[in-house]
Parts: C-alpha cells; structure tokens; sequence
C-alpha cells in the first residue's frame, strides 16, 4: 500500500465474550480483567485444561429473523450478527452503490467444525441420503460470508481465509488490496471461529492450553515468564472498509499498511525460532505505511502465553525496536486466542487508536529473563497516531498491519 490512499474502517462490529456490540466490548477491553471463565458447554473433567472465553448471552433472534435462522449454524448466526452491527453503524448498504461495489471477505482459524461433526454423525447414523442437507451446507468454511453477502445483497468478491491465528489479518489485507485496485469501492470485512468439544480436546491433547500448576491458576500470561499455554475463545467481528474520498460515515481509524513473511522453522503446528522473519513482516508493515519504527505508539502483540510465541515475538520486538520498544498490549488473555478469527485482536486495536487509550494485558507480571518489554499493566491515556498489529500464526505464517488515526501522516 506503499503511496496509496488507506483504506478508512468506518464500521465496527463485535460479538465477543462478555461483549455483544461495541459498547459492551469496549468496557470489556478497558475494564483490565479477563472474560475467560470456567467451560459449562461440554465436559472437560478429563482434559488439563478447564477454561475459556465463551460467548454466553447472544441471542441471535436479536439480530437475524427466526426463519432465516434454522437455516444457519451458530457460526453463520454469530457473522451475520457482527456484520448487522457493523453496517448498522455506517448505513453502508446497496443504496448509492452498485451491488457488485461491495465485497465481502472472512478470516476463520478453524471454520464449523461442530457442523462438520454433526453431519458426519448423521451421514454415519442414516447414510447419505437421510442426513440433512442443510447440515452440509452449513459444514463449509466459506458459509458466514456466503450469508453476509445474500442478505445484504453485496455481489463483489466473496472469499475466505483459514490461516489459524493469522485469518482475519489475511482478510484484511485481501480486502484493502482489491479496494485500492478498484475491483470495489467498500467492504465488509469480519472473523468468525466458535469453541467446541473436539477442537477444545484436541488442544488440550497437545498441550497447547494453558493450565494450573502448582500453586499457579490456568490463566493467560503472554510474555510472562511463568507461560504455560494461551487460553482459548470464540466470537466475531465485522469492519466495514470505505475508500477515503466515498466516506458515509466518519472513519475509527485507518488500515495504512501490510507485511507478510514466512518462519521457516516453525513446524505445521508450532512456532518457530526464526525471529528475524517476523521483523521483515513488521519492516514491510511500516514500510508500507510510509512510517519508521519511532512513529509506532504501541505494538498490538500476536502473544497469546504460548512459551514459543512469545519467545519469538519478544525477541523481534527487541530487534525493530531495541532499547525504544513502544507499549506492548496483548489483549488474547482478555478474549481468547482464535475469537473472530483474531477479529478481536483487530478490534480492540482500531478501538484504541479512536480512543486514543491503551488497554492492560491481564495476566502479564514478570518478564521473562532477556525479554523485558513495556507490556501494559494498566489501563491508559495515550498517543496513538500508528500502531503495529502483530498475527503470528502456528506453522510459520506471519501477518502484520499498521492501523492509523488519520488518513495521511
């Protein structure tokens, strides 16, 4: 995006723990605590892990008319619900535009995993031609978008990414490239991943999770050096993206730059060690957005309390930054890794920058040895002109953006 316009979020929608809509996850993101609470929807006796960041009290007849919703999974119900919250702030619709000058594109770590397995057991109970239709129908990745798009009638580009922790990030970048091309002139932008019992087992299984040890309770510690696993959650976001000269609503924040690399050490499942590939992602971010290390007023980290993850991130950190490292926020303990497809992450970061307030990052009390960087204790005024969103993903995929206040400088 390297002397081109930034592309102006002019909407923003939240479905979240302990947030539905932006007022609540605003409160949610300042308050300093976490909403990760104990699991209640299946059981987790046998597993190591017991807590996460579920979304509890949305009520998708709120938002969606009870007979277009037998037709969705909670995933659907969850995206469409950010996306209405989101274009309800803009009045973005078709009205002005052409249908095919909206597009739509979605970020999801792990897709509908819970209909995946629910038709899977009635194909395996009655056999092909007795398992619900609409349940394969549902079992895609590409099904909240899909939704998104025929509701609100939007006939530009349609797409959605899977690339775990770093899928939102991706979206985003598609989006903004194809609007400054010109392929359409707005955008609906969002993330969507929901938790359930066989995506939560399996990292429990792996011990991706964090736990209790000792006298220590499970909780998220990113960068802390007592880190024994990142708390999970689900959700979703929605960001409507306008060109800057065809605004219908005044803007939250800009998306001014974008970098991507590749950690070639990682393995399919875990982060690798090569920090010098996170720092080319973070370099291209700013590079992009016309900016040097020292115009950043925080770093908006990928850390989530995984030992490897944030090991790397810190030491890249350390690295673009030296002795001048701006504060670091990491809001996954807040939330939960995977909500929204790290729409969450996205969003907490373009609320601050309209606020101009920095969040804490609960959980976060003793540096690891050789990492000491200024992670926020506590909630705070402060001058964000840029700040630098870090997605660093399991299996080596980088992703980083640079969200601006305005839309030049």
């Amino acid at each position: 995006m390297t002397n081109s316009p930034r592309i102006a979020v002019t909407g923003l929608g939240v479905v979240a723990p302990g947030a539905i809509g932006v007022d609540a996850f605003r409160a949610a993101l300042y308050s300093g605590a976490s909403c990760v609470a104990e699991v209640d929807r299946f059981d987790t006796s046998a597993m190591k892990s017991h807590r996460a960041g579920l979304v509890r009290d949305f009520k998708a007849k709120d938002f969606i008319p009870v007979m277009k919703l037998r037709r969705m999974n909670n995933l659907s119900r969850m995206g469409l619900a950010a996306a209405k919250i989101a274009i309800a702030e803009t009045g973005l619709d078709v009205a002005g535009l052409a249908r095919t000058d909206i597009g739509v594109a979605i970020g999801t770590a792990f897709g509908p995993v819970q209909t995946s397995v629910e038709y899977l057991r009635e194909y395996m109970a009655k056999g092909a031609a007795l398992a619900p239709p609409q349940l394969f129908a549902e079992s895609v990745a590409n099904a909240p978008g899909s939704h998104i798009a025929i509701e609100h009638g939007f006939e530009g580009f349609n797409v959605t990414f899977t690339q775990r922790e770093s899928s939102m990030l991706t979206a985003l970048m598609f989006a903004c490239a194809q609007m400054l091309k010109g392929t359409t002139k707005a955008a609906l932008c969002g993330g969507v991943d929901e938790m359930n019992e066989v995506l939560y087992s399996v990292l429990d299984r792996i011990g991706a999770l964090a736990r209790a040890a000792g006298e220590l309770p499970e909780e998220g510690r990113p960068f802390d050096r007592r880190r024994n696993g990142m708390l999970v959650g689900e959700g979703s976001a929605a960001f409507v993206l306008e060109r800057p000269n065809e605004l219908r609503a005044a803007p939250w924040a800009y998306v001014s730059g974008f970098g991507i690399a590749k950690d070639g050490s990682a393995t399919i499942s875990d982060w690798g060690s090569d920090a010098a590939a996170v720092v080319r992602a973070m370099r291209a971010a700013l590079d992009d957005a016309g900016i040097a290390p020292s115009d950043v007023g925080a770093v908006w980290a990928s850390a989530n309390g995984s030992i490897r993850g944030d090991r790397l991130e810190a030491r890249a950190l350390g690295e673009l930054f030296g002795a001048s490292c701006p504060p670091v926020v990491a809001t996954k303990s807040i939330f939960g890794e995977y909500v929204a497809g790290g729409g969450a992450h996205l969003a907490s970061a373009i609320m601050a920058v309209r606020d101009q307030r920095l969040p804490a990052s609960p959980g976060f009390a003793e540096a690891e040895e050789g990492a000491a960087l200024p992670v926020t204790r506590e909630p705070a005024p402060a001058e964000l002109r840029h700040v630098l969103v870090s997605s660093l993903s399991a299996g080596g995929g980088i992703v980083c953006a640079v969200i601006s206040r305005n839309d030049v400088g």
